[in-house]
């Protein structure tokens, strides 16, 4: 497993420059009066979306995401969080709307099992993913149903106690450049390639690999995470984000 991060707080006035892709941590898991607070600058579709969760713990999970992401937006953009309208490319990935369509700010963001990260950058496409590290999911049934045969050969000659890591690097590079592309699936699963073995560089091959760049970052113990950004000239940052009854 790769060591863990040190993700910073954040500096009371954010700034994002051009060859940096900020990534952000926070838990989903909340105060009540942070939970209210958050639900209190969604959108009407955004709360109508939350009420359809069957399960209270996923509902709060979905309200305290979207909240966190309206609140980041209004740090970057300076821009009321509650006004903030976003809208969908063709296959579903989200982008800025309304007012603030003209930002060049792009974003992305990821969550699960009550832990998200959300990537911004200025100007350049970007792609995020984590996964918790789940043994009775990362089967080779499911490595051959989704991974390029290259991978699947890769994480077959892993040691066995490293291949349900090897798995999840593998799932959410894979995740990660798919939701920067923007194309969902019309991209086929073996028609690129990340490299899954634990502790080595993280690489990407596809057709237009010289347009992205992939780094790897642990969100958290027992968990995979992947980043994907446009170009080859920007590097990292790691926030963390607090959420407090006061705040």
């Amino acid at each position: 497993m790769e060591s863990l991060i040190a993700w910073a707080t954040a500096p009371p006035e954010l700034r994002l420059q051009e060859n940096e892709i900020h990534l952000w941590r926070a838990s989903l898991d909340c105060e009540a009066a942070v939970l209210r607070g958050l639900e209190a600058i969604l959108a009407p579709e955004e709360k109508s979306r939350a009420a359809k969760f069957v399960f209270a713990r996923d509902r709060d999970h979905f309200i305290t995401a979207r909240g966190i992401l309206r609140e980041l937006f209004g740090e970057y953009l300076h821009h009321a969080p509650a006004t903030v309208e976003f809208g969908y490319g063709a296959q579903g990935k989200p982008t800025l709307g309304g007012s603030v369509s003209h930002s060049s700010l792009r974003f992305n963001l990821s969550h699960s099992h009550g832990l998200a990260v959300y990537a911004f950058s200025m100007g350049r496409e970007v792609g995020v993913d984590l996964e918790p590290i789940r043994p009775d999911f990362a089967t080779q049934d499911i490595a051959k149903r989704f991974f390029a045969p290259a991978e699947v050969e890769e994480l077959q000659s892993l040691p066995p106690e490293l291949r349900a890591e090897g798995f999840f690097l593998c799932w959410t590079r894979k995740e990660a450049y798919i939701k920067a592309r923007g194309e969902g699936l019309q991209i086929p699963l073996d028609s690129f390639r990340v490299s899954l073995t634990p502790g080595e560089p993280e690489s990407l091959k596809s057709h237009d690999s010289s347009r992205w760049s992939l780094r790897a970052f642990q969100p958290a113990e027992g968990f995979a995470g992947a980043v994907v950004g446009e170009g080859q000239d920007w590097k990292l940052r790691y926030w963390d984000w607090k959420l407090e009854a006061g705040g």
